[in-house]
């Protein structure tokens, strides 16, 4: 049997960390970390970091190469095969690491309840027959931490909020029936699509960590800033996370 913990990390800060994030990193036999390629080195070191600032006994970190996803292909059947890659993987480093069972934990960006696919693909190892009980430690989502940074609520009074994609709103346009949505996992900044006037925007890059950046206004005035920021800030890094929040101009913020 499998004890696996999926612990939510927060976006980079260590002081996401809940306690009880913290015990069951120390309670873990093996702690998996995927590593991405050079271009994205900066997250398995932050990775690092966190192991190293709160592991206090015998936990074994173990880092393997996730693999990559074809973005030649179609994007649905492309996640689903990229799907059944990790858990290939996972599955590998398992029977080299706990070949008879043990404490395993995976360290996830945000929470695992949000735009993340980790809870699936353990769901794919349960399905093929591998003995597993997943246990989820929640953190703060990337989300959270945007609102947070802002000084900003989510909602409206009363009002509904709908979480999408880049791709979703770049495809669909702006969601019926809402006033405030919140964007993630949008690489070509699909708020340049829309009607800007009369739509407020609060974007934020690598939030809660030491170069997080936040740009908020008229869309139709920041567009152009948070573009070229953005930009920036990944030629810098090599990578990127980034996140935003939507509303029609009403009363100035979503409250």
């Amino acid at each position: 049997m499998i004890d696996l913990h999926l612990i939510g990390i927060g976006t980079g800060n260590p002081d996401h960390l809940t306690r009880a994030a913290i015990a069951a990193m120390n309670a873990a036999d093996v702690i998996l970390l995927p590593r991405k390629g050079d271009a994205k080195s900066d997250l398995i070191d932050l990775r690092r970091t966190i192991c190293a600032d709160v592991l206090t006994g015998t936990t074994r970190v173990i880092e393997f190469d996730l693999p990559d996803r074809d973005t030649s292909a179609p994007y649905l059947s492309a996640v689903d095969q990229w799907h059944d890659a990790i858990a290939l993987a996972w599955r590998d480093e398992i029977a080299h690491h706990l070949p008879n069972g043990g404490r395993l934990a995976l360290l996830v960006w945000g929470d695992p309840s949000l735009y993340d696919s980790t809870l699936r693909i353990a769901d794919r190892l349960r399905a093929e027959g591998l003995a597993m009980r997943v246990t989820v430690e929640p953190g703060i989502t990337s989300l959270q931490a945007l609102t947070a940074a802002h000084a900003i609520p989510l909602n409206r009074v009363g009002a509904p909020v709908l979480i999408t994609t880049g791709r979703r709103l770049r495809a669909e346009g702006w969601p019926a029936e809402v006033d405030t949505i919140a964007v993630m996992l949008d690489g070509d900044c699909a708020f340049q699509m829309l009607d800007a006037p009369g739509i407020l925007i609060w974007w934020g890059a690598y939030l809660g960590m030491p170069h997080q950046a936040l740009i908020a206004g008229s869309l139709h005035e920041v567009a152009e800033r948070i573009i070229r920021t953005r930009a920036n800030l990944r030629e810098r890094h090599g990578w990127i996370m980034d996140i935003y929040i939507l509303c029609r101009d009403q009363s100035g913020n979503p409250g």
